[in-house]
């Protein structure tokens, strides 16, 4: 007798992990196929692999630039096998707490590629066949490839292979400066590696509010890391790479960062896509909405994801960007975080805090600043429940703190 389940899932990423715990916990019972590890791209190479690497660097740069706190360090080096090793260590924990909870849920995992034959059927790489009453598609997502810049994963490297070096180059070429890239310049900056990044749009970080990317921008120049908007890879011979703008440069090696391509197939009717594979925001929190909608009929506003990129200082925003609202009316305030105390007493003085006001509500939000991916969370709360401008002047900020930054933008 074939075994029925209540719900199948292809993919055992953040959208499929939590479709999985949710339904399994309402008492469903559950089958789940991972082709590779539980945890998707986010764990395995992407949020948290590169967070632990970029925090290693940013205690290297740091502990370079201790002086300027009173404190003397005679000698400082990178050992990059153990920065390695720590960010290993780091998945592997975090990938064995989420089996755990898959376990202790009893849901079923199959280690294995899966192939939907129909809306209620799915068979595994060795034929076996299984029965579920719905099935969920959260297969991820994989790296973009651009003509010219195929991975060889020696020279020309994906956002996968980025991971898998070994030591560190002297020198880096990074085109495309979303997430990924901006995250990853910061990182080898930090470490001493001769950074250049090309970005095709005008600006960095083209999907940011246009004053946070000009600020970036300015970052950037004042941290070393050269780079080139309006321009793209011309053409690469014997590792010399010509860029558009005549620039000629030779990088130790190229990491594309174009960004990731829905992992799609065509699927009968009646099966649910979420995740990246949806082809809508490719960002872990949004898949586990995504979860948390299908399953437990939680909607959210899918236009108020907000947006974090990682380093010192982070970047954050959500809802309107300045350039939006160029034909409507609106309200700016701005305060700079140098006028922050908290941010003296941390040396963390570069960037601000905007908001972006329509109808005494906030309409758009935009930071530059340390703490910057839980201050966008204060007003992500804020614009989730449509609390007035006035209303939220009723709070108490606490003192010192990044978070008076929006309380004194409130005034403004």
């Amino acid at each position: 007798m074939v075994e029925q389940y209540d719900i199948g899932i292809i993919g055992g990423g953040p959208a499929g992990y939590t479709a999985a715990l949710l339904a399994a916990n309402s008492g469903q019972k559950v089958i789940l196929f991972e082709k590779d590890k539980i945890g998707g791209v986010c764990l395995n190479k992407g949020c948290i692999p590169t967070k632990s690497i970029l925090h290693s660097s940013q205690i290297y740069k740091e502990i370079k630039n201790s002086e300027q706190n009173g404190i003397t360090v005679s000698e400082v080096s990178v050992d990059y096998s153990k920065v390695i090793e720590r960010k290993n260590t780091i998945v592997e924990k975090l990938r064995k707490g989420i089996e755990f909870a898959l376990k202790n849920a009893k849901v079923t995992v199959i280690n294995s590629k899966a192939q939907i034959l129909s809306p209620t059927q799915i068979k595994d790489s060795e034929g076996n066949e299984y029965f579920a009453k719905k099935i969920i598609y959260a297969a991820g997502s994989s790296a973009t490839e651009i003509k010219g810049l195929e991975y060889d994963s020696k020279f020309i490297l994906s956002s996968d292979d980025i991971l898998n070096l070994k030591q560190l180059p002297k020198s880096v070429l990074i085109v495309g400066s979303g997430a990924i890239g901006t995250e990853w310049a910061r990182i080898f900056s930090n470490f001493g590696v001769e950074t250049t990044v090309v970005e095709l749009a005008p600006h960095l970080i083209p999907t940011a509010d246009i004053e946070v990317s000009k600020r970036v921008e300015r970052i950037f120049k004042t941290e070393n890391i050269k780079f080139y908007t309006g321009t793209s890879v011309e053409k690469i011979e014997n590792k010399t790479v010509t860029l558009t703008n005549a620039q000629v440069i030779e990088p130790e090696i190229i990491l594309v960062a174009a960004g990731r391509k829905p992992e799609k197939i065509n699927l009968p009717d009646g099966v649910k896509v979420i995740g990246d594979s949806s082809g809508e925001i490719q960002l872990a929190h949004y898949a586990i909405k995504q979860a948390i909608e299908e399953i437990g009929g939680i909607e959210f506003k899918k236009e108020l994801t907000p947006s974090v990129i990682y380093g010192s200082p982070e970047i954050a925003w959500i809802g309107k960007r300045e350039q939006d609202l160029q034909n409507e009316q609106y309200k700016k305030s701005m305060v700079l975080i140098s006028a922050l105390g908290k941010s003296q007493c941390d040396g963390k003085t570069e960037g601000f805090i905007k908001l972006l006001e329509q109808n005494g509500k906030i309409a758009g939000a935009h930071i530059v600043s340390q703490e910057a991916s839980a201050l966008i969370q204060q007003i992500a709360i804020a614009m989730n429940n449509d609390i007035s401008i006035e209303k939220l002047k009723q709070t108490c900020f606490a003192h010192p703190t990044y978070s008076e930054g929006i309380f004194e933008c409130l005034f403004k």
